[in-house]
């Protein structure tokens, strides 16, 4: 019997150096390190997509304090991050350095090394300057803080510079990708799970850390949790029924006839074994799926309601809004907007 290997993790190299600030490197580690795996905890949801196992590389592997003070202890110098798939520069602090040029040349030496090799080179915020001082943007497009745009037009003016950009990327195959503020990290990482692990990983990248616009509150982002465990064999056998039939009329009905008890009875049960009335846990379940059309497909909100057992769009909009704090229109934007970045950046 034959078993296929779980897929190779994606390497990416988090370049650190004195002038790096600490928000994006450690900010990316987590979220790069969560890859595959986290969804699965917090939902109980198999996942398969690749991990992806990053590290903290500097010249040295000796430890140092960052621009504000805190310490960063690499896991590899760059001698021994000989091969990866991605490198990233995040934001440097530039006050009172002066001309950049030529500041980094170890580093520098290693960022057109590793591209050489194939790595996808990436950075943010105004850790573009590195990329610049390596020769890796000369002709190319290229975004970076607003702050820094006159420090590119006296110092690299063989860049095309695009501050206006939050992400851009550019190259050969799209593998120089540059990003404008600090916050911008948050936009990077989900580019680069949608481009190297999927769509659907990087939406629920984008769920479990609350990425993108929160001014509607965090209910848009939460999903169904894992159930609670229960020995009440009866119940069981309605849910795996339910989870297949959850679009059929009269669901609660149907779920009564399974368990062949009377209805007040089975009510009493199925809340002591799931916490759930009857009919909000089928609600749960649609809107769940519901989701998941949003997220997946460009069928019409009228037609994704049907599908999942709505046969009045009116409540169907209600209720999804109700459950997630917005419409139906705007999950779908927000979410498929996350899934396609690494197309339309």
């Amino acid at each position: 019997m034959s078993t296929s290997a779980e897929p190779r993790p994606i390497s990416i190299s988090l370049l650190a150096l004195p002038e790096s600030t600490p928000a994006a490197l450690y900010g990316l580690y987590e979220v790069f390190s969560s890859v595959g795996s986290v969804w699965s905890e917090l939902t109980g949801e198999p996942v398969t997509c690749p991990k992806m196992d990053p590290r903290i590389v500097s010249p040295e592997r000796r430890a140092f304090r960052c621009a504000v003070g805190l310490p960063i202890v690499p896991q590899a110098s760059l001698e021994k991050a000989v091969q990866t798939d991605i490198v990233i520069v995040t934001d440097l602090t530039l006050a009172g350095i002066g001309d950049p040029r030529g500041r980094w040349p170890e580093a520098s030496r290693w960022l057109c090394e590793q591209f050489n090799r194939g790595a996808t080179i990436c950075s943010v915020c105004t850790g573009s300057v590195l990329l610049a001082d390596s020769g890796l943007l000369e002709g190319y497009e290229a975004t970076t803080h607003w702050s820094a745009s006159d420090l590119f037009r006296s110092c690299f003016p063989g860049v095309r510079l695009r501050p206006e950009r939050i992400l851009l990327p550019s190259g050969p195959e799209h593998r120089i990708v540059t990003s404008g503020g600090a916050s911008s990290w948050e936009d990077l990482a989900l580019y680069l799970i949608a481009r190297y692990c999927g769509e659907a990983e990087a939406v629920r990248t984008a769920k479990i850390f609350l990425f993108g616009d929160r001014s509607e509150g965090q209910a848009a982002y939460a999903v169904a949790g894992q159930g609670r465990r229960h020995e009440d064999a009866v119940i069981a056998r309605c849910q795996t029924w339910i989870a297949e039939h959850y679009a059929a009329d009269n669901p609660v009905m149907r779920m009564v006839a399974q368990a062949g008890l009377p209805e007040r009875t089975f009510k009493r049960r199925f809340w002591a074994a799931t916490g759930y009335a009857p009919v909000e846990y089928v609600q749960t379940l649609r809107i769940e799926e519901a989701k998941q059309l949003l997220e997946t497909t460009a069928e019409p909100t009228d037609t994704v309601a049907h599908m999942v057992g709505y046969d009045d769009p009116a409540f169907f909009r209600r209720l999804f809004k109700r459950r997630t704090g917005i419409t139906p229109a705007r999950y779908r934007q927000r979410f498929q907007s996350i899934a396609r970045l690494h197309q339309t950046a």
